[in-house]
């Protein structure tokens, strides 16, 4: 497998390298389309070509709103090959989200599908900046988006095309320090937070995390994360270019559909969502499904008896956006020495973890919690709008604002987080960002939002709300406003600001809320 001292430069030299190693294997298998790792080169230097005659250049920071598939991988490696920014906008967002993602990034070409799941991409657009789409039609900026040339459909996208020698000679010129990618997270406060991650940097943490996931040039890799997050895009698209693999990956989320794929196309590898992976085992059909050709290193759930760890044996991966991935682990499949079950694993190549006190970010002993900080070549460049001495400290060290501690045999044990972010399904939610959308909605006094445990160790978005309005109407008038992940299903509706659950100190706790949204909250519908 390639390592991180092996892996090429710049996604140009992969590119080249995978045609020359493995030019007639499918790189890309999607719902109804693949294409080989020759494809993908040939492919995407013809489009790279006309996006050059159309005014693309290495400075140019290139959003791309799309759904997962062949035409993505395609267009994301024409943009990034000629030096290009790729800034992948995830198909959730709701227009005023999109709004602030094209703002942060400076984003200077859009590259949409028209629509996707009853969503005109088009229409947005010009709802988050009305008259965005008349003003680069005419060649003309736009007050709100002022950085923002071009916005392309991605099935027509310009055609004339610039000479091969001159896309080479871009190519040429692209190195590692260059920038390859802008990935969203949710800042601290709930903004979006542009990552900004370098051809040098991102290929090697994709090639520093293949020992662990156990992925080389043979296998054939599902993932269901959407190519627009770290999950999709650093662990599934570029994870398999650096292997030399193949990726497996769909638009849509029918568990049948699902197993078709993994059956037509062998997978060898299932990872991702561990509830996805419970959903397809639980299919009717799963138990007369061919797939064999899975391996150890697979979700335990779709391995049926042949691979059943015990609780905590396997290491759980570590890693956010700011490291391209997983920064921590355990061969996945192998089970961990007992003593450790439980723990994250071990830091890998190129990522140095460092555990400080919260309060004065000097590092603590060993076996001692604290705030995990991490440094290295694999980690992210920066962030978009923040100077390097607002993001990383005196060291050089990234505060995670995950708490956890790390044993004198170098395993991480995670402890939770800093602040009071929590996943949905894999996906960041901030409280803050949520209350800020909901304090928005007509009749909304007050409203507060935390995590709330649900089955198999789940978490789901809850709400209390300060309104006389019921929770299926403000619940329809917030999903305008965010992302479908963001939207709370559990509510509880107070009649009066007198009703929140105080601290002594007139604080609101989310472990109270958390509590009365467990004792007394409702899902939408029943909440009336």
């Amino acid at each position: 497998m390639p390592d991180a001292a092996t892996s090429p430069g710049t996604l140009p030299e992969l590119l080249r390298r995978n045609t020359a190693a493995h030019g007639g294997k499918p790189a890309v298998i999607g719902d109804d389309a693949t294409v080989s790792h020759a494809g993908l080169d040939d492919d995407s230097r013809a489009l790279a070509a006309r996006l050059v005659a159309a005014g693309l250049t290495k400075s140019s920071r290139v959003a791309l709103l799309a759904p997962n598939g062949t035409q993505w991988a395609v267009t994301a490696a024409a943009v990034m090959r000629i030096g290009a920014t790729l800034v992948p906008l995830s198909t959730l967002l709701r227009p005023p989200e999109l709004r602030a993602a094209l703002v942060t990034a400076a984003v200077t070409d859009l590259i949409l599908t028209p629509g996707y799941r009853a969503r005109d991409y088009r229409a947005e657009l010009d709802e988050a900046a009305p008259g965005v789409l008349a003003s680069t039609r005419a060649g003309e900026r736009h007050q709100t988006l002022p950085f923002l040339r071009h916005v392309w459909p991605i099935d027509d996208l310009p055609a004339p095309a610039v000479a091969d020698d001159l896309v080479e000679a871009l190519e040429s010129a692209v190195r590692p320090a260059d920038d390859l990618a802008i990935l969203f997270t949710s800042g601290s406060r709930g903004a979006p937070k542009g990552v900004i991650h370098t051809h040098g940097n991102a290929l090697r943490a994709a090639a520093a995390s293949l020992e662990v996931r156990r992925l080389g040039p043979r296998d054939r890799l599902y993932i269901p994360m959407p190519l627009f997050w770290t999950g999709g895009f650093s662990m599934g698209l570029m994870s398999v270019l650096v292997a030399g693999a193949t990726l497996l990956t769909e638009s849509g989320s029918d568990p049948d559909a699902t197993l078709d794929l993994l059956e037509k196309h062998q997978v060898t590898l299932f990872r991702g969502w561990p509830d996805q992976a419970a959903r397809i085992a639980a299919r009717p059909r799963f138990a007369t499904a061919e797939l064999s050709s899975l391996r150890r290193g697979s979700l335990p759930a779709v391995m049926g008896d042949r691979d059943r760890p015990a609780p905590g044996a396997r290491g759980n991966l570590m890693g956010m956006t700011e490291s391209f991935g997983p920064y921590c682990g355990y061969r996945l499949d192998q089970d961990m020495p007992p003593a450790k079950h439980g723990s994250c694993g071990q830091p890998l190549p190129g990522v140095e973890i460092r555990i400080t006190d919260p309060d004065t970010g000097q590092p603590v002993e060993p076996g001692t919690d604290g705030e995990i900080r991490l440094r290295g070549p694999n980690l992210m460049r920066g962030l978009c709008g923040r100077v390097r001495d607002d993001t990383f400290d005196a060291d050089g060290f990234y505060p995670t604002g995950d708490l956890g501690a790390l044993d004198a045999d170098g395993f991480l044990w995670l402890r939770g987080r800093l602040d009071d972010m929590f996943k949905v399904k894999g996906a960041t939610v901030y409280p803050a960002e949520v209350e800020s959308a909901l304090a928005a909605v007509d009749g909304v006094r007050q409203a507060y939002v935390t995590r709330v445990p649900v089955a198999d160790g789940a978490d789901a978005v809850g709400a209390v709300v300060v309104s006389a309005r019921p929770a299926a109407e403000i619940a329809v008038d917030v999903a305008g406003r965010l992302s479908s992940f963001k939207v709370p299903t559990r509510w509880l509706i107070l009649a009066s600001v007198d009703d929140v659950p105080r601290t002594p100190t007139g604080k609101v706790a989310p472990s109270d809320l958390r509590d009365l949204l467990l004792s007394a909250g409702q899902s939408p519908s029943s909440a009336g």
